[in-house]
């Protein structure tokens, strides 16, 4: 009995030193597109002695640690890219370390609809019944699946507000020239669309001022006492040289220097059948994750979707549950009509309901924007919205798709709602937008921002402003702080030009007959002090209601073009010949030469790819000149 108990013994003390010298080893890395852009929200999976998924962080990073020795297959898969494979090695005690670049391919993800209508828990949110319109495993009651989706159809119900180009106003009637700042950007995103299928946009889908803003310029950042820096320059215009062009930048915090503050978010996501093709719901799923994977652990997540009525998917979660949050989202289904009211009554309902004192409060829309049941009205829409936001919740809007895109209601509501519209045409529009510019879009830096310039008769004959068309305010409603104007984020730069007609030199502009009681006013002092224009911005801090002031002027002296003004140029003219702008200076080509002369700092490559698409535009307008002067 003692000799066994004794070989047992040494048995056990033979094989512990064994295990104590097995090593484990370690293989981590990156995940970028392309570009070297980094990408959060990569599944990542390795198979061999072990098997084990994670997913890549916001800085595009993944690891696995303590792995057993031995050959590894990799695989990152992320919906809009293309699947990567490979080998690695792994030996005791090593660590690879692994760059893995990914290529935008097809949209993989398909959407299935069923018959079947499952029941809500309005307590837990739970569904009940099998794959339908709305969530994999239920949806809200009364949704309609099996709705025809329209892409699918032979008719394009994209829906675009008509633009009358603004036109040179003469300084000795008009001296005033007031309107309200815009970061949106989506109709940028939408043109780049429009031209890599082949064609040229529709007139009203280009808004200059969205074009311009699409990008950073190198505007320095503001004095602590304001939330902006103000900017300007002064040069030649390019498709004018008699003509000055006039820039004005505002620049506006980053948030850099501190812990941004706690969000609440409340992500509204049409779920309608118009939704189910792969460059929108299933884009707005991978989106959604790829802004669920850079909040905080502090800030809270909600989901409510809306078909034929609406629903809580998600209640209000905290940030660190990102697991949860990433399971809700790749539940959704499409399927239904469209009853957008309902959402977004619901959605800002879970807002205040969950509202953060000094936080972000902010729902975050999705949406083709074909709203067909309910309130389809959009006057009646934007009135729903105006109301919701004296809450001190604001809205952002995503637009996605083509074939049904309502780019004119989506651009009013986000107006309304103290937000930006951005229109997402890709994974990487979905990554610039809430990754790279996450504090741009949620984080409001300054409300209601207006700009009222006036001109100094002595110096300028005539003036128009180059965009902005559907921003224009009355001058009186500079001073008015109850009239709404548009907000800026942080890290946003906004830019604005103003084609200037020097004295001497005559302009075409509309034609008004002297008048008969009055004569043209005296000039004051300040009209020979050289100053060819003074700016004035009123802005309001995020939860203020009384605006401040801050005011520059800009002086009669023509510079060099600089890099700022010569690549915002660029795009001003592009976006004029898209527009079909009667100045006949402007063309594609020029426009292209003169941003890769100033294209500056690129590290995004969005500069580069502009260039190209302006080169694009000219070749599909000149095989479109072709083809009809053969017929």
């Amino acid at each position: 009995m003692r000799t066994r108990i004794w070989a047992s013994v040494v048995v056990v003390a033979f094989v512990v030193p064994l295990f104590a010298q097995v090593e484990f080893g370690t293989i981590t890395g990156v995940v970028t597109d392309s570009s070297g852009a980094l990408l959060p929200g990569v599944t990542v999976q390795i198979t061999g002695p072990e098997t084990r998924t994670v997913v890549s962080d916001a800085r595009g990073t993944f690891s696995f640690s303590k792995l057993r020795p031995g050959q590894y297959e990799l695989v990152t898969t992320l919906s809009g890219f293309t699947t990567i494979r490979r080998t690695v090695i792994v030996a005791g005690g090593s660590v690879e370390r692994l760059t893995i670049q990914m290529s935008v391919g097809a949209l993989a993800e398909t959407v299935t609809v069923t018959g079947e209508t499952p029941v809500v828990d309005a307590q837990t949110s739970q569904f009940a019944g099998g794959v339908v319109g709305g969530i994999a495993g239920g949806v809200p009651a009364g949704l309609i699946p099996g709705v025809q989706d329209r892409q699918a159809g032979r008719f394009n119900t994209e829906a675009y507000d008509h633009i009358d180009e603004n036109r040179f106003r003469r300084v000795d009637a008009e001296p005033l020239s007031t309107f309200s700042i815009d970061v949106d950007t989506a109709s940028y995103a939408n043109v780049r669309r429009f031209l890599k299928d082949g064609g040229l946009p529709p007139p009203g889908a280009v808004r200059i001022e969205e074009l311009i803003n699409y990008f950073r310029f190198d505007y320095p950042q503001p004095s602590r006492e304001h939330p902006f820096s103000v900017t300007t320059e002064l040069t030649a215009c390019p498709w004018n040289p008699r003509h000055r062009l006039a820039l004005i930048g505002l620049q506006g915090r980053e948030l850099r220097d501190r812990e941004p503050t706690p969000r609440n978010l409340v992500f509204l996501l049409d779920v309608s059948g118009s939704m189910m093709p792969p460059d929108k719901l299933p884009l707005v799923r991978t989106a959604m994750r790829m802004l669920t994977d850079v909040l905080a652990d502090r800030d809270r997540v909600a989901i409510v979707v809306y078909a034929g009525a609406s629903g809580l998917v998600l209640p209000s979660t905290p940030g660190s549950q990102r697991a949860r949050i990433h399971e809700a989202l790749e539940r959704l289904e499409a399927g239904g009509s469209t009853n957008g009211a309902d959402g977004i009554r619901l959605a800002y309902r879970v807002a205040r309901d969950n509202f953060i004192a000094g936080g972000v409060n902010r729902v975050v829309l999705a949406t083709d924007g074909d709203f067909n049941v309910g309130v389809t009205n959009q006057s009646e829409l934007v009135q729903l919205i105006e109301r919701e936001r004296a809450s001190g919740v604001f809205l952002s809007v995503l637009g996605v798709g083509t074939g049904n895109l309502n780019d004119s209601t989506m651009e009013k509501l986000a107006d309304k709602g103290n937000g930006n519209y951005s229109y997402l045409d890709s994974l990487h529009e979905a990554r610039k937008v809430l990754v790279k510019e996450a504090g741009g879009t949620l984080d409001t830096i300054a409300k209601d921002v207006k700009i009222q310039v006036e001109f100094n008769p002595r110096e300028v004959a005539a003036y128009r402003l180059i965009g902005y068309e559907n921003r224009l305010l009355r001058n009186e409603d500079f001073n008015d702080d109850t009239k709404d104007a548009g907000e800026i984020g942080a890290g946003h730069s906004v830019t604005a030009l103003y084609e200037i007609v020097p004295v001497g030199v005559e302009v075409a502009t509309s034609s008004v007959d002297s008048l008969k009681y009055q004569r043209d006013t005296r000039p004051t002092r300040a009209a020979a002090s050289g100053e060819l224009l003074t700016i004035k911005v009123r802005y309001k801090a995020p939860a203020g209601e009384t605006s401040q002031l801050l005011s520059s002027v800009l002086r009669n002296r023509p510079s060099e073009m600089t890099t700022n003004v010569g690549f915002a140029s660029a795009v001003a003219e592009f976006g004029m010949v898209l527009r079909e702008s009667p100045d006949r200076g402007a063309s594609f080509l020029a426009a292209a030469e003169r941003a890769r002369r100033f294209r500056g700092g690129d590290e995004d490559g969005y500069r580069a790819e502009f260039i190209q698409l302006a080169e694009r535009a000219a070749g599909i307008r000149d095989r479109g000149e072709r083809r009809e002067s053969r017929r």
